[in-house]
């Protein structure tokens, strides 16, 4: 009976950028920097820079839950659609701004009906009580006050995100933080800018009693 070989699960590219740098190495910020942009040689496709960084938190007690978000000096490098959950005045404003879409009931009845041409939802603070129709269909991207995606401020949030200066971090169940800093044709210094940035907002997040020795990647 012929064995089967397992397949390398990555592509030639990869693996030749794996091999380009010792992982048990630590480097300093300029050489991981240069090695971000020495190893982006996708021909097709904008590489994005992501940060990741351990907290030594216990992301299952809600009190050291880290999530929140900044602004990046030279943004993100992606632009993204943005829904509205608002009525009148405010509704008008986030239009103005440059929403993809806005509404109230009927942007959630048609929510609820499989519409998911978004990648963030903004909610006024009077429609805050109606995301709990919506929130197991939006899962992470739920509009909430701790991230600042419930807002009156509606205009000036659509702004942000379709500048794509704002960021958004969140830590994952095994205490991890991760966080869209860029894209790999950035500029050294933009990245460096944009990473210290990143890692001032999450060290200031983080709980006090818990603030000490981090490890990022």
């Amino acid at each position: 009976m012929r064995r089967r070989t397992r397949k390398n699960p990555h592509s030639q590219r990869y693996a030749e950028a794996a091999t380009s740098f010792d992982r048990n190495q630590f480097y300093d910020i300029d050489d991981a920097i240069s090695l971000v942009k020495s190893t982006a040689t996708a021909k097709n496709c904008p590489e994005s820079v992501d940060l990741a960084i351990r907290l030594g938190v216990d992301a299952k007690k809600s009190d050291q839950n880290v999530r929140g978000i900044t602004q990046l000096p030279h943004g993100t490098g992606r632009t993204k659609k943005v829904a509205v959950l608002a009525k009148g005045d405010l509704a008008s404003e986030a239009e103005a701004a440059g929403a993809d879409y806005v509404g109230a009931e009927d942007l959630i009845a048609k929510i609820t009906g499989g519409f998911r041409d978004f990648d963030v939802v903004l909610a006024a603070e009077d429609m805050a009580p109606q995301i709990g129709k919506i929130g197991k269909i939006l899962g992470p991207r739920t509009p909430n006050k701790r991230n600042g995606t419930v807002t009156n401020a509606v205009g000036q949030a659509v702004k942000e995100i379709k500048a794509a200066t704002r960021a958004e971090y969140r830590i994952d169940k095994a205490g991890v933080v991760h966080m869209g800093i860029g894209k790999a044709a950035f500029s050294p210094e933009q990245i460096k800018e944009n990473l210290y940035s990143a890692l001032n907002a999450i060290i200031k997040a983080k709980p006090p009693p818990q603030r000490g020795a981090i490890s990022f990647r």
